[in-house]
């Protein structure tokens, strides 16, 4: 891997090394399958003796070269792309939590994560117990049980712009024997590496900053390699018994570090294969590209909005960890002290039918299901993403039915607020 790299190099230059005469972009390896000799390279490579390509629902060459590049970026070991972010959350917990398993997660997390977890994985065996991260200890650890298997919190939750205090949780996790899942779609490894404050697995949704051009959806997971699987052997059977689809092979005993992506590929991504194209990660790696270069003007744009917000009459409340009145601003400083993302919660004076009028009345800005790509784009929660939850329900997961969620895109901030402006003026 040679000298460690600055972030925005490993954004330009990372993944993709090529040797004397080869392509200098990254090629697309548009094929299903790779020829080989002879049937023994073929047999060893089914058996996990060697590595190499043989069917692209396992891996691809243009995929594994956007899952190390984004690897290098969080600082981990080992890394696979997915079909989509709730794929990659799925795949991180489900690779070490089987029917008759528990575990803990933030309750201000994605609302697709939140169903998930909440309502789809309980259909496989599978309880998910959510907590306030802003209760104390003892309450969030009287909730780990013998058969919890993780905690998952989002460095910046969606939609409610809450930032995840990783290190006191990931002290909790490891006092009881758990790793901490954290999704780092919002802040992106280039504003945070929640590896280095303790974090055990990161997940992302690729669709959002990674990509930043809303063409791709997709999703990965890194592995920092720091949770020693074998210490608690006996919660991650999964890792640490022999696997009989496997002839009876090891994964944590084989692959040392590497077990948990191993599997993950070798197992999950076999048996339920939400592989991402490699087309669309060709997209992605251009959008990492300039992925430095986007996070710094989404942030400053994203701070000058949400000033003009805060001292706006007509705004009741706005979260932004940017701002220095902001309840999490001291966990920013901490966690994000280059800046958050561009994406801001705030509630207008009156009810969901002012929040309705207001974004109908913005012509720049896109009511669009999206968050966090080039351009700035609206939603309100209560009315679209988590429609299938009740206020009480939106209220436990740390939404405001009032709550409307702006991702401040890269345009002209000037723009971007003279719209807002002529809107709250409707």
């Amino acid at each position: 891997m040679g000298t460690k790299k600055n972030k925005g190099t490993v954004c330009v230059q990372g993944g993709w090394q090529p040797k004397k005469g080869e392509p200098r972009m990254l090629p697309i390896y548009q094929s299903t399958t790779f020829k080989y000799d002879n049937s023994d390279q073929m047999a060893r490579l089914f058996d996990l003796k060697d590595t190499g390509y043989f069917y692209t629902r396992l891996q691809n060459p243009t995929n594994d070269v956007v899952a190390d590049k984004i690897r290098e970026l969080e600082g981990g070991v080992s890394a696979m792309l997915t079909s989509s972010g709730q794929a990659a959350s799925f795949y991180s917990v489900f690779n070490i939590c089987e029917a008759g398993g528990h575990f803990i997660a933030s309750n201000n997390i994605y609302g697709g994560t939140y169903n998930l977890f909440g309502v789809t994985m309980k259909k496989l065996g599978i309880e998910c117990t959510f907590f306030d991260p802003d209760c104390s200890d003892e309450e969030i650890e009287s909730l780990i049980r013998p058969n919890t298997k993780c905690v998952f919190g989002e460095t910046i939750s969606n939609p409610g712009c809450h930032v995840f205090d990783i290190e006191r949780f990931a002290g909790m996790a490891h006092s009881h024997g758990l790793p901490l899942i954290v999704d780092n779609t919002f802040a992106t490894p280039v504003n945070c590496r929640p590896f280095e404050w303790g974090a055990d697995i990161v997940v992302h949704s690729t669709t959002k900053y990674l990509d930043g051009h809303a063409t791709s959806v997709g999703g990965c997971i890194v592995d920092s390699g720091n949770f020693d699987w074998m210490a608690h052997a006996d919660k991650f059977p999964g890792l640490c018994q022999p696997d009989e689809s496997y002839h009876g092979l090891t994964y944590a005993e084989a692959f040392g570090k590497n077990a948990f992506i191993t599997k993950a590929t070798a197992q999950l991504m076999r048996d339920l294969g939400s592989i991402q194209s490699p087309f669309n990660a060709f997209l992605l790696n251009l959008g990492i590209e300039t992925l430095h270069l986007r996070m710094r003007q989404h942030c400053e744009n994203a701070q000058k909005v949400a000033e003009f917000l805060h001292d706006n009459e007509r705004v009741a409340w706005i979260s932004y960890c940017g701002l220095p009145d902001d309840k999490y601003y001291a966990l920013g400083q901490k966690y994000l002290p280059n800046g958050s993302c561009g994406v801001i919660a705030f509630g207008l004076k009156g009810d969901r039918e002012t929040a309705i009028k207001f974004m109908d009345s913005l012509k720049m800005i896109s009511i669009v299901t999206h968050v966090a790509d080039s351009r700035t784009c609206v939603l309100h929660p209560a009315s679209h993403t988590h429609r299938q939850l009740s206020d009480e329900q939106l209220r436990e997961a740390g939404i405001a039915p009032d709550l409307i969620r702006l991702s401040v895109g890269i345009e002209d901030v000037e723009d971007i607020i003279a719209d807002i402006k002529q809107a709250l003026n409707q």
